[in-house]
């Protein structure tokens, strides 16, 4: 029960990374409440699971103009949070060349901008309290590129940029802030892509394996939690030693 007590806002909870952070926090003893732009199938099993420790707002991050607002009420409504985790996150693929600007600056609205908002409007009030722990998803392709991504690695590379700004920036008022950089996690983004695409990427990984999402949620975890007290700016790369 490592998060026994706290209060976290998770973005992107309705599945895959988010959805496996969200429940691995709840099992950790913490309250959640989770963000998302569907209710899927079995949101009411989870909810009934939880006990009344998972609290669930629909809402899309890419609408910029109510991002802030949505953040400020979340935070009156549970008191305060001592986590975030900004999750949540879209894919436009394309070649550069042939990318649409509506494309990229889609990705840029929910993969960086919407971000930087919450954690800037969470930590407000984390720096008042002069507690809590920021944890951003960022991306291995934040870090080394990827073709037909330009706009996502642009995104995740900014991610990685304002968590280091922020950290900081909140460091001597107790709040920490750190990224976790996932590599090739089996999840509906990963899965459809064609069996000889990951084939081709499974070479590359010296663990020879895919991620797990639970991988990424135990990440987030340590990072959440007091054991990583002396932690902060830091990207925590998940990805088998695919960039070793």
């Amino acid at each position: 029960m490592r998060l026994k007590g706290k209060k976290a806002l998770v973005t992107g909870a309705s599945r895959g990374i988010g959805k496996a952070i969200a429940d691995r926090f709840i099992a950790e003893g913490a309250e959640v409440w989770g963000i998302g732009t569907r209710e899927t199938a079995d949101l009411a099993v989870r909810l009934a699971e939880a006990g009344g420790r998972l609290h669930w707002v629909s809402a899309d991050l890419g609408d910029l103009e109510k991002v802030e607002e949505l953040t400020e009420g979340l935070i009156k409504g549970a008191g305060g949070f001592d986590i975030l985790v900004n999750n949540a996150g879209i894919t436009r693929d394309n070649l550069s060349f042939r990318m649409s600007l509506a494309d990229f600056q889609k990705v840029l609205d929910v993969n960086l901008s919407a971000p930087f908002i919450i954690a800037r409007t969470l930590g407000r009030a984390m720096i008042r309290e002069r507690r809590g722990s920021i944890i951003n998803m960022a991306s291995v392709v934040g870090i080394h590129g990827n073709s037909g991504q330009a706009n996502y690695a642009a995104a995740k590379a900014g991610v990685i940029g304002i968590t280091k700004s922020l950290a900081q920036e909140a460091a001597s008022r107790g709040v920490r802030v750190n990224a976790i950089a996932p590599g090739f996690i089996a999840t509906d983004m990963t899965g459809a892509m064609t069996d000889e695409a990951k084939e081709k990427m499974l070479h590359l990984i010296p663990l020879k394996r895919m991620g797990s999402t639970e991988d990424i949620a135990l990440a987030a975890l340590f990072l959440a939690s007091d054991e990583s007290a002396y932690i902060t700016g830091q990207v925590l790369t998940v990805d088998g030693g695919m960039f070793m």
